[in-house]
């Protein structure tokens, strides 16, 4: 079956990655996440079950569509209200929820400054098709 594993950030993530902002972070530190995400990715590659993977631009790139009085509205991101959106996200095809469960819980390990005691989190959903059967 497929899961689709959802990875969060904010735009404050975006900009400190990108040195626009104050951060705790090190480029030692983005060096030990992009090598520990590096070595996530190609674990799941040689295990068969990586599908896809991407990080999405940051939120400042985004645009949202909305219905209001029955006319599309388009609103220029990022948003106020949002704090985090997605980053990006890993399809993987496994055996169960449970192994799905166990590949994003490696996440937990990911490297990050000492200092930054935020939650970090990801989802987890089933995909299903058009018919809504679990793929």
């Amino acid at each position: 079956m497929k899961y689709m594993i959802m990875l969060y950030g904010s735009q404050q993530d975006y900009d400190a990655m990108t040195g626009q902002s104050e951060s705790t972070w090190t480029p030692e530190d983005f060096g030990a996440m992009h090598a520990f995400m590096a070595k996530w990715n190609n674990d799941l590659v040689e295990s068969g079950e990586f599908v896809d993977g991407q990080g999405l631009a940051a939120p400042v790139h985004t645009r949202r569509i909305s219905l209001q009085n029955g006319v599309p509205v388009v609103t220029d991101g990022p948003y106020p209200e949002t704090q985090e959106v997605l980053a990006g996200y890993t399809i993987v095809d496994c055996a169960s929820f449970d192994r799905a469960t166990e590949i994003a819980a490696q996440l937990t390990k990911t490297p990050h400054p000492a200092d930054d005691d935020r939650v970090f989190y990801a989802d987890i959903r089933p995909i299903v098709d058009g018919a809504g059967e679990l793929l």
